[in-house]
């Protein structure tokens, strides 16, 4: 006997394997072989290459330069501090002149809109000009004043 079933009359070679339809006529697609790519629907685009110019309105806007404008007022401050102590008049008159210029930087930056600390800005600049003129002004006075009492006596 043979591996091979006969027709249904017993006779004659044996009826082929049913056919499948061709997909998309109301039958869903079978899977293909377990390799390649698996099939997905709709992906998001691509982005755009890196160095390319963005649409207006989509990129990072500019971080404020406060920078100066903080320095000014750390130095005027410490300025001030030594220009009130004895020893450390000639660091505070350093700092003072840091200060204002500092300051003044920091302050033309808020004028053009490039930073968001004016106020910080012109305490610097306040506090390094009290730092480097007022002060040691004062001290040489009272210098002046005591140097003068010594040599009335």
């Amino acid at each position: 006997m043979s591996d091979t079933n006969p027709a249904p009359g017993g006779f004659g070679p044996p009826n082929p394997p049913p056919q499948q339809p061709a997909p998309g006529y109301g039958y869903p697609q079978q899977p293909g072989p377990g390799y390649g790519y698996p099939q997905t629907g709709p992906s998001y685009p691509a982005a755009p290459p890196v160095g390319y110019p963005q649409a207006p309105g989509y990129g990072m806007p500019m971080q404020p330069r406060n920078g100066m404008g903080t320095s000014g007022l750390v130095l005027g401050i410490i300025g001030v501090v030594c220009s009130l102590t004895f020893f450390l008049w000639f660091f505070g008159v350093i700092l003072g002149i840091l200060a204002i210029i500092f300051g003044a930087i920091g302050r033309g930056r808020a004028n053009r809109g490039e930073a968001n600390n004016k106020g910080a800005a012109t305490a610097g600049l306040v506090c390094g000009i009290v730092a480097c003129v007022i002060l040691p002004l004062l001290g040489v006075l009272l210098f002046a004043s005591i140097m003068g009492g010594l040599g009335a006596a």
